[in-house]
């Protein structure tokens, strides 16, 4: 692929470069740089060559060699002793005493495990996920982890993808947000905070447009749809100074990420200025191979290293190749040399040459610390989704109600945790049976029965025995939804309903006419059709972490008012994916036979839109108005709304401004998300609602990469989530 050149307007351009010259600056310090360059003065090539090697870890741990010849430059240890000892060996035998970078999958925490990315996305609170971040950082640093390969910042598009539970979702201004709040968790101001960890922005790129949601996949989008769709969070944790990025497996439109050169030189260093380093997915160097873009390893390492690929994950080709590709004079010097600098400076920004070692009662005294404990709950609470609460059901009484508490979710710990939980520990979690006990007291009469298996077979006599505890309990409340193992890597679903006889069990326990809270774990949207047509109430819980029940008790007995929001829209049905609300519009969207977007047998309304969520309470929005009618394309202008608390409770509601821009020289979405607040209100209270909406921000790409801001019509929503709202008309001016 060939550099596309952006001819931005002006005000864009100079934000950008602003915002790059800010990062450049926050990674490149002039007294880094030169004790980089006398380091590497003294470098051999092969030393070079080893800070491009990452390692699991030694494949013999008996053999020390590695270190001390300067072949790695980075592992995936965690533990003060462990990552000390092994730094011991770096700083005291190697000949060039330079530290080893370790790193880990430090995802939604490290031993306190918050809620899942998509989960945390709900809250639609940047505030809480760089906090929640922050202390994911404070936790692996105290273990001697300073670089996690986190965020990842993927548009995901298609619920049948396992790895849509670690991303923020479906659309790129709120994952935009969540990024940056990510990067700034993890790195604060200062990376040689011995708190802070570098970040890693992944997978570098459209990793989340996998064809059939396959994990791996191949990706082709357009150039517009990549620009518009998928690089934006990438973008911002870029200009929010992220320190590496990680090339994805896939291959995107012919080329894959490892070896694109459009993506990690091109864009990457040449247009965003990014002065960080790049690491390859894990073995996906010698997965060139297996794409047919390399032969041989020897061709797999040139295709990377020319691409600006800097460093090597597991894969041993950079370590066996690349300093022979120098020598033959086929990969040229500069190019090593210019990789090699990179990782030294995030090794030098991360204050490892002074500072190699932790403190060992520094980690026993902040793993789990009581103020963790309470940030993950606190995070737990703000990202339960309140799908559907018919006469009020919810929240429960506390007294004076019998409950039957099923299904095989509500006493499991393991799967509390979610995917890609670093060091966390199933006997650190809360089941939803502890948190439902400590919230209740020990007078409380709850029956808990399992029902049914997710994995495995299920008897018949499970599933009566259920039936029986409803039949006896006042409300049912069953925990049903995905197995952790479910959801992540290499986790793709060909169905997206309830896995073993759970929709069996939900029906059997819905047929007694006992009231039924449904509470859904998982990682992705499953089709819960049926429940939203038959049961009382549902709440989304997704994989809430180390706090999972106490955070659902605290939800479900109406000590906390669910204010959470969806970052992905819900299908009927799977065939009706892939589904999202920022849509073009087809030219015939009221034909005779219907909607021909659509399907003869079934809508293509969502089962839940984008940005849908529940309260305890309501919300009235009302006098929508734009403080300008006619926005010039380089100016600003004030959209205002008001809402009231309709209810009788005090709550929290996240209001969301749309766009869409009604005539121009590309198709546009039939909204796009361009604003958020969260207002808390007391009953009966009504507040002002302010958005600051810019004209430079409204454009798009078109299908050559050129960023064009067209004048015309165009329209703006504000409501609580994307079908719903008061609308107003604008134009937009030269």
């Amino acid at each position: 692929m060939k550099l596309l050149r952006r001819t931005l307007p002006v005000l864009i351009v100079l934000l950008s470069v602003a915002a790059a010259a800010q990062q450049a600056t926050t990674l490149n310090k002039p007294q880094i740089e030169e004790r980089i360059t006398k380091l590497m003065e003294q470098m051999s090539l092969d030393e070079k060559v080893g800070q491009l090697n990452q390692y699991r870890s030694l494949k013999d741990p008996s053999d020390l060699k590695p270190i001390t010849e300067g072949s790695i430059g980075s592992l995936m240890e965690t533990g003060a002793d462990k990552t000390n000892a092994l730094q011991r060996v770096a700083m005291q035998k190697s000949r060039m005493k330079i530290p080893i970078l370790f790193g880990h999958d430090v995802i939604h925490g490290f031993r306190t495990i918050f809620p899942i990315p998509l989960a945390q996305a709900s809250s639609w609170d940047p505030a809480q996920v760089e906090s929640d971040s922050a202390i994911a950082a404070k936790e692996a640093a105290s273990a001697g982890v300073r670089w996690t390969f986190a965020p990842m910042v993927d548009i995901a598009r298609d619920p049948r993808w396992g790895r849509i539970s670690e991303g923020s979702g479906e659309d790129p201004y709120l994952g935009a947000a969540l990024a940056a709040a990510r990067v700034r968790g993890f790195q604060g101001t200062d990376l040689s905070d011995p708190n802070k960890i570098a970040a890693c922005a992944k997978h570098f790129a459209a990793y989340g447009a996998a064809e059939g949601g396959r994990d791996y996949n191949l990706a082709d989008v357009s150039i517009k749809t990549l620009r518009d769709i998928y690089l934006p969070p990438f973008q911002a944790a870029q200009l929010s100074g992220v320190a590496t990025f990680m090339a994805s497996f896939n291959d995107l439109n012919g080329v894959p990420s490892t070896a694109n050169r459009f993506l990690l030189d091109e864009t990457l260093r040449k247009e965003w200025r990014f002065q960080g380093f790049t690491v390859s997915d894990w073995d996906s160097v010698r997965e060139l191979m297996l794409h047919s873009v390399a032969a041989t390893p020897e061709e797999a390492a040139y295709k990377a290293i020319i691409a600006r690929t800097d460093m090597d994950m597991k894969g041993d080709i950079y370590i066996n190749h690349l300093a022979e590709l120098v020598m033959s004079a086929k990969v040229p010097m500069w190019i090593v040399d210019d990789s090699a600098r990179r990782v030294l400076r995030i090794k030098f920004l991360l204050g490892l040459f002074d500072n190699p070692y932790v403190d060992p009662a520094r980690e026993k005294a902040t793993l789990l610390a009581p103020d963790h404990l309470a940030a993950a709950r606190t995070s737990a609470q703000k990202s339960i989704v309140l799908l559907k609460n018919d006469n009020n059901l919810l929240p429960l009484p506390k007294t004076g109600k019998r409950v039957a508490l099923i299904g095989p979710l509500a006493d499991d710990k393991a799967n509390m945790l979610g995917d890609w939980i670093a060091d966390g520990k199933a006997d650190d979690a809360v089941t939803v049976l502890a948190g439902f006990r400590e919230k209740l007291g020990p007078d409380a009469q709850i029956t808990h029965v399992k029902g049914a298996s997710i994995l495995g077979d299920t008897p018949q006599a499970d599933i009566d025995a259920a039936v029986t505890a409803a039949k006896n309990s006042d409300v049912a409340v069953l925990v049903l939804g995905e197995t952790a193992t479910m959801t992540g890597e290499a986790a793709s679903r060909a169905y997206l309903d309830l896995p073993g006889k759970q929709q069996q069990l939900l029906e059997a326990v819905h047929a007694t006419g006992v009231p039924v809270v449904l509470v859904v774990m998982s990682g992705r949207p499953l089709t819960i059709t049926w429940a939203q047509n038959n049961v009382n109430a549902i709440v989304y819980a997704w994989f809430l972490g180390t706090q999972s029940g106490h955070a659902l008790a605290d939800v479900l007995f109406g000590d906390v008012n669910p204010s959470a929001k969806l970052p992905v829209t819900f299908p009927r049905t799977i065939g009706q994916v892939p589904l999202y609300y920022n849509y073009l519009q087809s030219g015939r969207p009221n034909a005779p036979k219907g909607d021909t977007m659509g399907y003869i047998d079934e809508t293509i309304a969502p089962l839940y839109p984008f940005g849908f969520g529940l309260s305890y309470t309501t919300y009235q929005y009302s006098n929508l108005r734009v403080a300008n009618s006619k926005l010039p394309v380089n100016g600003q202008t004030k959209v205002l709304i008001d809402i009231r608390n309709t209810g009788q409770r005090a709550g929290d509601e996240i209001a969301q401004l749309f766009v869409r821009v009604m005539s121009g020289s590309t198709s546009r979405p039939v909204r796009e998300l361009r604003g958020f607040r969260r207002v808390t209100l007391a009953p009966g209270e009504i507040k002002t609602v302010e958005f600051t909406l810019s004209g430079a921000k409204l454009g798009a790409h078109n299908f050559e990469g050129v960023y064009v801001v067209d004048p015309g019509a165009m329209e703006v929503w504000v409501g609580p989530n994307s079908a719903e709202g008061q609308s107003a008309k604008m134009e937009l001016v030269r």
